[in-house]
Parts: C-alpha cells; sequence; structure tokens
C-alpha cells in the first residue's frame, strides 16, 4: 500500500493532503458543535427564571454561542426592546458565522478532490496512448497495469470528496437547527425581560447591573 502510494506520483499525495485537511476539519467542527457546548445546559435553565444579574454571570462562567447572545441582551437592557433586538440579531449572525467556520474548506475540498483525481488519472493516461503502438506489440498487461495505476487516482479523489460531503451537509443541518433553537431561546429571554414594561418599546422596569 505505501509502494502504491509513493509510485502514484504528486496527485496522489495531494490527494492524501487533502483527506489529512478534511479530516482534521470534520473532526474539529464535530468538537465545536456539539449541544452541550453550544448551549450548555446550566445556562440554558437558568435564562427561564434568572434575574439579569444571576444570568451575566453565568453567561461569563459558560462561554458559548448562547452565553454570548444571552451576554448581548443583558448588557442592552436599558435600551427600547426593538434596539436590543436589533443588536442581538447582528450578535447572532456573527455566532453563526463562528459555528460555520471551517465549512468552507470542507466543502473547497468537496469540489476540487474529483477534479484533482480526474486530471491525475489523464496525466496518467496520456503517456500511456503515446505509447500504445508499442504497446500493441509488446506486452499488453503493462497497458493495463498503467491504465489501472491512472483510474486509482479518480477513485482517490471521489474516497476523499464523498466522506468530506457527508460530513459538510451534516454540520450545516446543525448549524441551522442550533441557529432556530438558539433564536427561539433569546427571543424567549427578550419577551420575558420586557414583558413588564409599561409599554412594549421601553426599556424593562428592572434595570441591568453592572459588574
Amino acid at each position: 500500500m505505501t509502494a502504491s502510494i509513493r509510485d502514484a506520483g504528486p496527485f496522489m499525495w495531494l490527494l492524501l493532503t487533502l483527506s489529512v485537511v478534511a479530516l482534521a476539519y470534520i473532526l474539529e467542527r464535530a468538537w465545536a458543535l456539539r449541544r452541550a457546548r453550544v448551549m450548555p445546559p446550566a445556562l440554558a435553565e437558568a435564562l427561564a427564571d434568572r434575574d439579569p444579574a444571576e444570568v451575566r454571570t453565568l453567561c461569563h462562567a459558560n462561554p458559548s454561542p448562547l452565553g454570548h447572545l444571552a451576554l448581548a441582551v443583558v448588557d442592552h437592557l436599558a435600551w427600547p426592546k426593538a434596539e436590543n433586538a436589533s443588536a442581538l440579531e447582528v450578535r447572532a449572525r456573527q455566532e453563526v458565522a463562528q459555528m460555520e467556520r471551517g465549512l468552507v474548506v470542507i466543502e473547497i475540498i468537496v469540489g476540487i478532490a474529483p477534479l484533482i483525481g480526474l486530471v491525475g488519472t489523464i496525466y496518467g493516461i496520456i503517456p500511456l496512448f503515446g505509447d500504445f503502438g508499442k504497446a500493441v506489440s509488446g506486452d499488453n498487461a503493462l497497458l493495463a497495469k498503467g491504465i489501472a495505476a491512472a483510474l486509482n487516482k479518480t477513485l482517490a479523489g471521489l474516497g476523499v470528496a464523498i466522506p468530506a460531503l457527508v460530513a459538510w451537509s451534516y454540520f450545516n443541518k446543525k448549524v441551522e437547527f442550533l441557529a432556530v433553537e438558539l433564536e427561539g431561546r433569546c427571543d424567549a429571554l427578550l419577551r420575558r425581560y420586557y414583558l413588564g414594561s409599561p409599554r412594549t418599546g421601553e426599556a424593562p422596569a428592572v434595570p441591568a447591573s453592572r459588574p
């Protein structure tokens, strides 16, 4: 196996490098997008009934996308609800972008790995057909072996792209589901803090304490 990779040329080495990069990003995203890491249970439960000062303390103790968003709400409670919600939307887009970090690399690998394999195959077949006349009068087994070796690059490219495509699709959907849940929790937090305001657009009656 090692000898075949060594003899396969630069295209196979490039595909091997892409496979290592894809695996590294897949493992990193699998760790970063764990539900407990995005929405720590202790913080998620606290948002339902704790006062702003306690929520702020828990957000600092549990750095996470949910913690960053809840902290954005608590830090702007002196603002009218509409302005607070607008600031929260900006912060939410930033958090979603952070959760999607690295997925573009996996997407690029999905696109280029089969192409690199195909180019490697064509590059390997061209000289074989250039000597096709000699191969016909000589040993046809060498020609068949050369074509098989060239086609291995296409197979390797697909072998890198398919698992990367599965991981990319899975993580995209996971980010989408987590973003929807984060939006729901933050909307509930806004409603709870502004519920007692004399008017919907005013700041809540209980001001946020500063650390």
